[in-house]
């Protein structure tokens, strides 16, 4: 098969996922996969889903009230249908049992023991469908101490390590005040998601997996850990914009006020030095070896911003220091990166519509595939809006039994639906 022939066939077509997930981590899970072709249901609760669905910015056309569009859903929920469904009514619970042997996939975050309480634990999904993998989402886990802790991306990062990490060396811990632990986690489960069907394929067997906030945090540790196991009474400090490694390696002040971050290696200290124009500091005792740079880090940090006011520019600097290919970039705003053309010309920075909404920037999907390239357009359905197909389709039920289910209450819909399907009428 041809390249070009495989580009139009996405790599999950054919799967099936339920996703019973809400917030960041869980549908970013779901929506990696869905943008590779799964065809995603996401279940959301009655009676006004996602709670995403009222974050983020919605239209302020007053013919749109009451929508539950918003540009957090979208970008966190595209390319899924919304089913939109009372799951504590019993016949709610119902219709998701009848779902699963339809499925090849389910994810959850609900809080450890919501599932095995609503009779959805996966020893009784595996029994309606032995290859079905399950994917569970949560703070800290299905077991251990933690386990029933109720918590967010913070308190994980709290947790982790990570949070006393960050900040002024005589300051408090800060937070890092984006979701980079949920969507680190999300992307964990998709691939764990993937591998477990990987193995499906290979044993027909399907298997329960799951991703925590709190495991996916540990994770960014890329040296400490052992340190502190081997190095009594030894523990990390906060270093401010400096890496305690040195290196030089962190921001740095530039002579018209902006800032500049560098990351050096100690391999590249003698690149560093030429950049810099000052070969006499490969004979400065103080800088002999990564060690003692590490010790005097702010010398380093000195002669370093010294030379930066020197250059006048950030420009300038950063003109010096790429000429002999040391790894350096400006400290850009959101709305500079945003507008770089690379992140631009490489979909990083992808321009969406929604017909409710209108035109904006979500991010673009984080890896690339010669196979395949993501979808030009993207959509996010309303709230309920994929009810009747996904019934019909699925389960076979008719117009009038999902009629019934309006009835009940037991189905929910986006009231902008409900009054465009009247004003049709």
């Amino acid at each position: 098969m041809s390249t070009a022939a495989n580009t139009a066939l996405p790599m999950l077509k054919g799967y099936r996922v339920l996703d019973l997930t809400q917030i960041v981590a869980g549908p970013t899970c779901t929506r990696i996969m869905a943008e590779l072709g799964a065809d995603v249901v996401k279940v959301e609760l009655a009676p006004f889903g996602d709670r995403t669905r009222i974050g983020g910015l919605k239209s302020r056309n007053p013919d749109h009230k009451g929508s539950s569009r918003s540009t957090y859903y979208f970008q966190h929920n595209h390319s899924k249908q919304s089913l939109a469904l009372d799951i504590k009514h019993p016949r709610g619970l119902a219709l998701i049992k009848r779902m699963i042997p339809k499925f090849d996939v389910l994810v959850e975050n609900f809080s450890p023991g919501v599932m095995a309480r609503a009779g959805l634990s996966y020893e009784a999904l595996r029994a309606l469908n032995p290859r079905l993998v399950m994917c569970s989402i949560s703070l800290a886990g299905q077991t251990g101490l933690l386990s029933q802790k109720p918590g967010y991306d913070y308190i994980a990062q709290a947790y982790a390590g990570i949070t006393d990490l960050i900040g002024s060396p005589d300051g408090d811990p800060s937070l890092i005040t984006m979701a980079i632990g949920d969507t680190a986690t999300g992307m964990t489960a998709a691939m764990a998601v993937g591998f477990a069907l990987l193995h499906r394929e290979r044993t027909g067997e399907g298997q329960h997996v799951e991703a925590t906030l709190l495991d996916t945090y540990f994770q960014m540790h890329e040296v400490a850990v052992p340190r502190v196991a081997l190095r009594k009474g030894y523990v990390p400090r906060r270093t401010g914009s400096q890496h305690p490694d040195g290196g030089p390696t962190g921001v740095f002040r530039c002579g018209d006020g902006t800032h500049l971050s560098l990351a050096i290696l100690p391999h590249q200290w003698n690149a560093f030095i030429s950049a810099l124009g000052m070969p006499e500091l490969s004979e400065d005792p103080r800088f002999a070896t990564a060690a003692l740079r590490r010790d005097n880090n702010e010398d380093i940090k000195a002669i370093l911003e010294d030379w930066l006011a020197g250059m006048g520019t950030r420009e300038r600097a950063m003109a010096a220091l790429d000429a002999k290919r040391i790894p350096c970039a400006p400290v850009l705003t959101l709305n500079e990166a945003m507008a770089h053309p690379h992140l631009r010309d490489r979909g990083t920075v992808r321009k969406v519509r929604d017909d409710v909404i209108g035109e904006f920037d979500i991010p673009g999907f984080p890896a690339k595939f010669s196979a395949w390239q993501p979808p030009e357009r993207l959509r996010a359905s309303a709230l309920g809006e994929d009810n009747e197909v996904v019934l019909q389709e699925l389960l076979g039920l008719s117009p009038t039994e999902v009629q019934g289910l309006y009835d009940d209450e037991v189905l929910v819909r986006d009231p902008l639906l409900t009054r465009r399907a009247h004003e049709k009428v």
